[in-house]
């Protein structure tokens, strides 16, 4: 057995030491392994960013009743009479108060709005109609520049992501939705999260300006429950069932981003997997051409060092380590890469709506694993015909062919 790994490890060094003799063609192999490696961890980074953005919106704490028979905010709508029955109601309903005895939440409504990005060019944001508890009730958010906008008023405060994003959402601009001009009076940011790709407003306003006298979406509600808000929601839906006309439905805003980026990241990767693995395959053939190339430059070493009385497994097992080495060195090249390229790189997809959410792409150490894993792989499948040839190479005709070269 030592005598094994010793013919092992010093075939390997022989490989290795050839290499420079090999550069190109090895160099190429290590830039395709790379090429997937960086195309697969952009692809299961943006997923994972756009998880993130949603993930980061949620919280266990705020409930979102929806109306119409939906649990998304498209096509749902809460009756008028619905939200008065539901504020009326006394006793327990899971839902937090204020000190005036009133529930804490906010009715609201989205609608899409185009702005004009660069020459012709149109993007659709969404523009959200709350009542003044509105941004109270979504997760760190904080005002980072100006004000909030005022009750009954013609005024926007833009997420930050919006505000980086697109021109025009400067404090104290005007920008026109429709037909009518909107002043800017703030920006906020939310930790990230998707609530910084919405543009906010007055309900009333909102309604007004859109011609949705009335209409509401939406509520969202402060959960009461004793630091369970698991029950609280139960309450909440027990309420719910309870109340006359439309059924209405109540989800913690939790599940219902989960929801949105479960979806979206599905389709993500569904587009990222099938690319990856087809240049795989192809960075694969390359490994194969690569190392077969290596087996036939190295004829001669190996056939010398089989009647010196090498076995056959040191020469299978130093042709395959080449090509795991090489390929690992391709799977780090491209893993850097994708840490320098599209780590915290901005990038948008389409939500709720149609309309854009904006996100930053995120490298984490399972996209890095996961990306490496397909890089190793590529050189194990490579490499293992390569191995079994250099096994196999018949010694004499290894030894003639030396001859013919010397002679030349």
């Amino acid at each position: 057995m030592s005598s094994m790994l010793k013919q092992t490890f010093l075939m390997i060094r022989v490989n290795l030491e050839s290499l420079p003799r090999r550069l190109w063609i090895s160099l190429s192999m290590v830039l395709s392994v790379a090429l997937v490696v960086a195309v697969l961890s952009g692809f299961l980074a943006m997923a994972r960013g756009f998880e993130a953005a949603l993930a980061g919106a949620g919280s266990p704490d705020i409930a979102v009743v929806l109306g119409g028979g939906t649990n998304q905010e498209p096509g749902s709508e809460v009756p008028a009479e619905a939200i008065r029955s539901l504020v009326a109601v006394s006793g327990d309903t899971g839902v937090a108060r204020d000190g005036a005895g009133w529930p804490v939440l906010s009715r609201e409504t989205v609608v899409p709005v185009d702005i004009r990005q660069g020459e012709g060019v149109e993007q659709t944001l969404s523009l959200r109609g709350m009542d003044p508890a509105g941004p109270s009730l979504r997760k760190d958010t904080r005002l980072v520049r100006g004000q909030m906008f005022s009750q009954g008023a013609r005024e926007i405060v833009v997420g930050a992501r919006t505000a980086d994003t697109f021109p025009g959402f400067a404090v104290g601009d005007t920008i026109r939705f429709g037909a009518l001009d909107w002043r800017i009076v703030g920006h906020f940011s939310s930790g990230g999260s998707a609530f910084e790709s919405e543009i906010w407003a007055d309900l009333e306003a909102v309604q007004a300006a859109f011609n949705r006298q009335g209409q509401v979406q939406s509520l969202r509600m402060r959960l009461d429950g004793g630091g369970d808000p698991a029950r609280a929601l139960a309450t909440l839906r027990d309420r719910l069932s309870a109340l006359p006309g439309t059924p209405l439905v109540a989800v913690s805003e939790t599940d219902l981003y989960a929801g949105q980026a479960e979806r979206t990241e599905s389709l993500i990767r569904l587009f990222g997997w099938p690319v990856a693995l087809l240049m795989a395959v192809g960075a694969a053939a390359g490994a194969l051409n690569t190392m077969m190339s290596s087996v036939s430059d190295r004829n001669s070493e190996i056939a010398t060092l089989r009647l010196l009385g090498f076995a056959r497994l040191p020469a299978f097992t130093a042709t395959w380590v080449e090509a795991v080495l090489l390929s690992v060195a391709g799977a780090g090249l491209g893993v850097l890469a994708s840490r320098l390229v599209f780590d915290g790189w901005q990038a948008s997809t389409m939500g709720a709506y149609n309309t854009r959410i904006a996100f930053q792409l995120d490298v984490t150490p399972d996209v890095v694993f996961t990306a490496g894993l397909l890089g190793l792989a590529i050189g194990i499948l490579g490499g293992a015909l390569p191995a079994i040839v250099a096994a196999r190479l018949p010694l004499t005709s290894a030894l003639q062919a030396r001859g013919e070269v010397a002679q030349r």
